[in-house]
C-alpha cells in the first residue's frame, strides 16, 4: 500500500488510545526512503523559528517539505533557499495564503509556525482539511479555542504535536520513571522558573504595510488596527497577539512539570505582577508570581525578565556531558519531594538529584545528562503520522499545559484574584470578570466556530 493511500485510509481510523513513546539513538539516520513514501509537508509562517523548522523537517529522511506559506512574500525566498539545502536543490512551492495549502490533497502534514493569535485557526482548519499538524507552543491563545483545537484533532482524527520537544527527550523520560517510583519521596511543591534578559520597547507611528505584506491577514481574527512594525516584531508581548514570554518560553518549563508531576487541571489559581523593569509598549508582565493548587501539591512560576545573569541552558550544555549552574539557570523546574529535590532543565540540561549536605557541600544521589531534542520531537510527529498513534506532546497535554498560562494571565490582568478552576468545563467558577477573557472576539472572515 502506497504511503499517502495509508495516509487517507489512517483518517477514517481512530487514533491510539495511548501515546506512541519513540526514542530514536539519532532521528536523521533513518533509512532511505522513496520520494513517493516521504511525508509530503507544508510550513506556515517562515520566519525565524519557522525557517527553523522548515529546515529541520527537510533534514529528515522521511520527508518532504513541499510547501512554504507567509502573509510577507519576502520571507518565502530565504525559506525556500534553506529548505533546498537539504532537498538536493529542490525547492518547495511557495504561497502567501496558506489557506490554498488545504486544497492539495496530497498535503499529508502542515507545520504551522506563526504568531500565537493564528495556532488555533490554522491548526482547526488543517484538522478539518484533513492534515495532520505540528504547531508550536503555546498552543492557543486563549481558553476557549484551545479545547477547540482538541476537539478538531478528535473529530477529524488527527495527530496534532505542539512543539514542546522536552516531551522526546530521553533523560525527561527518565526523571519521570524517577519520581513515579517514589524516589524523591512524596513530592508537596514544584518550583518553576522563567528568569531571561528581556526589553521593553517603543512603538513608531502607524504606516502603511509594505508591499510584500498582507497585513489584513497577518493581524487576523484580531481587532482591526493599522499596521506598525513594532507589533509585528513584538507581538508576543501584546496581549491581542501573544501571552507574554509566559507562554512564549515559559510554557516549556510548566509543560515538563506538569508532565512529570502527574498533574493535570489545578483546583485554583492565582498571579501578581506586573510591567516593573522599564516603560514603554509591552502589555505583558516582565514580574510575575504564579502559585497553581493541587491536591496535596503546590506549584509556583515565577517570572522575571530584567535579568541578564540568568541564562538559558546554552548549546556547550545541551550537547556535552555537563550540567547547568542551576542557581543561575534561568529555565528550570525544582521538585520538591520527602527525601530529596530534582533540579530538572528543559530542552535539554539534564537533572541531578540533590540529599542532604555533607561538610557543608552538595552531595547529589542520582544524575542524567540531557540533550537538546529538536530532532527527535519532529522525527516523533513524522513516526506518529505513520502509526496513527498519539505523539509525545499531543495537542491535550499542549492544551492543559497551555491552560496554566491563560489561567495566570487572567488572574493577573483582573487584580491579582484567586481563581478557582471547574476542571470539567475548565471555566472559572462564579468569576464574571475573569469569565470575559476565557474566549474573544474573532474578526471575520478569521472565525473559529463552536462546532468545529
Amino acid at each position: 500500500m502506497k504511503r499517502r493511500d495509508f495516509l487517507r485510509r489512517a483518517g477514517s481510523t481512530a487514533l491510539g488510545g495511548a501515546a506512541g513513546i519513540i526514542l530514536l539513538d539519532n532521528p536523521r539516520s533513518a533509512r532511505a526512503v522513496p520520494a513517493n513514501d516521504r511525508i509530503l509537508t507544508a510550513i506556515v509562517g517562515v520566519g525565524d523559528r519557522g525557517r527553523t523548522l522548515a529546515g529541520g523537517f527537510a533534514a529528515q529522511n522521511d520527508c518532504h517539505v513541499g510547501y512554504l506559506a507567509d502573509v510577507n512574500r519576502s520571507a518565502l525566498a530565504p525559506a525556500a533557499a534553506k529548505v533546498a539545502e537539504f532537498q538536493g536543490g529542490k525547492s518547495p512551492e511557495t504561497f502567501q495564503d496558506f489557506r490554498k495549502l488545504l486544497d492539495i490533497k496530497d498535503v499529508d502534514a502542515v507545520v504551522v509556525a506563526t504568531p500565537e493569535h493564528w495556532h488555533a485557526p490554522a491548526t482547526i482548519w488543517s484538522c478539518q482539511a484533513g492534515k495532520d499538524v505540528y504547531v508550536e507552543k503555546p498552543a492557543s491563545h486563549n481558553i476557549w479555542e484551545g479545547r477547540k483545537m482538541v476537539e478538531a484533532a478528535r473529530k477529524y482524527r488527527r495527530v496534532v504535536q505542539v512543539g514542546t520537544q522536552t516531551r522526546s527527550a530521553a533523560y525527561c523520560f527518565a526523571a519521570k520513571r524517577y519520581i513515579d517510583e517514589g524516589k524523591l519521596g512524596n513530592i508537596h511543591f514544584c518550583r518553576v522558573v522563567n528568569q531571561i534578559p528581556g526589553s521593553n520597547f517603543i512603538l513608531p507611528a502607524d504606516s502603511t504595510p509594505p508591499p510584500s505584506l498582507d497585513w489584513d491577514m497577518w493581524n487576523g481574527p484580531a481587532p482591526a488596527r493599522q499596521y506598525n512594525r513594532r507589533v509585528v516584531q513584538r507581538w508576543a508581548a501584546l496581549w491581542p497577539y501573544g501571552s507574554g514570554d509566559f507562554g512564549a518560553n515559559g510554557v516549556h518549563q510548566l509543560d515538563l512539570a506538569r508532565w512529570v508531576c502527574g498533574l493535570s487541571h489545578p483546583k485554583t489559581v492565582r498571579a501578581v505582577g506586573g510591567r516593573y523593569a522599564s516603560e514603554g509598549a509591552a502589555q505583558t508582565p516582565d514580574t510575575m508570581v504564579a502559585t497553581y493548587e493541587y491536591d496535596r501539591l503546590v506549584m509556583s512560576f515565577e517570572l522575571a525578565m530584567y535579568t541578564p545573569y540568568m541564562l538559558k541552558t546554552d548549546r556547550q550544555t545541551r550537547s556535552g556531558d555537563m550540567f547547568p549552574y542551576w542557581p543561575q539557570n534561568g529555565t528550570r523546574v525544582e521538585i520538591y519531594g520527602t527525601k530529596a529535590v530534582m533540579y530538572l532543565g528543559r530542552v535539554g540540561g539534564g537533572w541531578q538529584v540533590f540529599v542532604r549536605t555533607k561538610d557543608r557541600k552538595p552531595v547529589v544521589k542520582d544524575q542524567m545528562y540531557g540533550r537538546f531534542t529538536d530532532a527527535e520531537h519532529k522525527q516523533n510527529f513524522l513516526e506518529c503520522v505513520r502509526s496513527r498513534k498519539r505523539p509525545n506532546a499531543d495537542i491535550e497535554e499542549g492544551h492543559l499545559s497551555t491552560l496554566l498560562v491563560h489561567y495566570a494571565n487572567i488572574s493577573h490582568r483582573i487584580g491579582g484574584q484567586r481563581l478557582v478552576i471547574d476542571p470539567k468545563t475548565e471555566r472559572m467558577v462564579d468569576n464574571e470578570e475573569a469569565m470575559k477573557l476565557f474566549s474573544k472576539k474573532y474578526r471575520s472572515p478569521w472565525i473559529i466556530k463552536d462546532k468545529v
